[in-house]
């Protein structure tokens, strides 16, 4: 089972997933450490690796895109490597995920197992999310 699978099936709640499209940087020095996926490259890392990558390859502060990205509900797609502008036809230049693990206390998604928030950012430069149950898409 590769990272991004155990990412998906929620196994690394510690770590996030980063999609950058090929669009969006240059060289080849991240395939080296990621996944080499159809439009770019996938890396599951480490959190705190993951959002200095993050900040390093964007120029923003991961928390900060999140909480931006929130306010738009958008499809992304289930591998992580792409998702659906809702403003119109926009190739996605970046996603960034991390898992939570289930938390029956909160209830609602989060008592119904572990739950995938991702993030999108488009080449037009909308922002939006979404989540959904491990495993479930």
């Amino acid at each position: 089972m590769s990272r991004r699978d155990e990412f998906l099936a929620g196994e690394r709640t510690d770590d996030i997933a980063l999609f950058l499209a090929d669009s969006f940087v240059s060289g080849d020095s991240l395939a080296e450490y990621g996944e080499s996926v159809p439009g770019g490259t996938l890396l599951v890392v480490s959190g705190e690796t993951g959002r200095s990558v993050f900040e390093k390859a964007t120029g923003m502060d991961a928390m900060d895109f999140a909480k931006r990205a929130m306010g738009t509900d958008g499809e992304i797609a289930p591998n992580l490597a792409g998702g659906d502008c809702p403003e119109d036809d926009h190739d996605v230049e970046f996603v960034f995920a991390f898992a939570e693990a289930q938390n029956e206390e909160v209830g609602g998604l989060y008592a119904e197992g572990d739950v995938i928030h991702a993030y999108a950012y488009c080449e037009c430069g909308t922002a939006y999310s979404q989540k959904w149950i491990a495993g479930e898409r």
